[in-house]
């Protein structure tokens, strides 16, 4: 692939993640939605080990059932430290980041802050999905 062609696929995956977050402020679920494979390998860890998500079904019920309610309203986000990998075959790429997304729940601060973002994506009909994703909050702060 050439670097023009790598840098092209790279500002698409990284609006993909942009959108997959930022979504929310205006609680456009079928731009959520089209960030995500919709079939039963999607996954991911949550910092706390209740909000995982298994499949694509678990996760339209976690939109619908907690982002879409009025009480939860996005305040704002900010990905930091982006990068991206993609595969030698250029159909997966993978990505490690820092994010602060802050948001409230019944008027009351819902925040992550300086949580670290791992996930991976897959060109599929030449659309890249996040397949997997991992956000953890680390535990060495002090």
């Amino acid at each position: 692939m050439s670097e023009t062609g790598l840098q092209a696929e790279k500002t698409e995956i990284s609006r993909v993640i942009h959108d997959s977050i930022g979504w929310a402020g205006s609680k456009d679920k079928d731009l959520l939605y089209d960030c995500f494979a919709r079939d039963a390998e999607l996954f991911w860890f949550s910092p706390a080990d209740a909000g995982t998500t298994r499949g694509f079904e678990a996760f339209t019920e976690t939109v619908e059932g907690f982002f879409m309610h009025e009480d939860f309203q996005a305040v704002s986000y900010e990905v930091k430290e982006l990068e991206i990998q993609l595969s030698r075959s250029g159909d997966v790429a993978w990505w490690r980041c820092r994010l602060d997304d802050f948001n409230t729940w019944k008027g009351q601060p819902v925040n992550w802050d300086d949580i670290r973002w791992t996930g991976v994506l897959e060109k599929r009909e030449g659309r890249w999905l996040i397949v997997q994703m991992h956000f953890s909050d680390p535990n060495d702060r002090g």
